[in-house]
């Protein structure tokens, strides 16, 4: 029994007669220090020595306000291109609003489509999930609720590409930026 607790504690999962050793590898890594800096936090991946909760600490205070500057420049980048297109197809169109209004339609779909109901399908094939699993994972992934009932390449019965965690990662990243766009307009429209 210690032997099992000593393990766990050094960052192996023991699930039935199989563990999950590909916790702390690079990808593995990278999506922890992603899930930590968004503060999404998922509860299925955490620092298990002292100076490893240290480090995270002092990760966290620097990486979480990086973050949320790299976000708001992704977002801004979003919409200026949003906003250049809008002008363009006014241009075109000799000055209607409907371009505009067509322009930032576009752009909503082009972000639901991308962020969340395309990937529910990756997440399908990847982790064995339903569509709709994989849509409540997208959308409490990306609204950084995190609640961690769903957690990425953590089923140790599956093989995952090393591609598969590195792209998440950066998925939440962008998807995040435009989560917050969507929400920004969300709040301007109910005041």
């Amino acid at each position: 029994l210690q032997g099992i607790i000593q393990a766990y504690k050094s960052g192996i999962t023991l699930q039935g007669n199989t563990t999950s050793l590909g916790r702390w590898d690079f990808s593995g890594s990278f999506f922890f220090s992603i899930s930590a800096i968004t503060t999404i936090g998922y509860g299925n991946l955490s620092p298990s020595t002292a100076a490893g909760r240290i480090f995270c600490i002092f990760f966290a205070l620097f990486g979480i306000p990086l973050n949320l500057v790299l976000l708001n420049e992704i977002g801004q980048l979003m919409l200026l291109g949003v906003q250049h297109c809008a002008r363009h197809l006014e241009e075109v169109f000799h000055g209607q609003k409907k371009a505009s209004l067509l322009i930032k339609t576009c752009a909503l779909v082009i972000g639901l489509l991308f962020f969340l109901l395309l990937p529910p399908l990756l997440f399908s094939d990847k982790e064995g999930w339903s569509y709709e699993e994989g849509f409540y994972y997208s959308f409490i992934t990306l609204s950084t609720i995190g609640f961690g009932d769903y957690v990425i390449g953590m089923n140790p019965d599956r093989t995952y590409p090393g591609w598969y965690k590195n792209v998440i990662s950066l998925w939440i990243l962008f998807g995040m930026a435009w989560l917050a766009l969507v929400i920004k307009f969300c709040i301007n429209f109910l005041e």
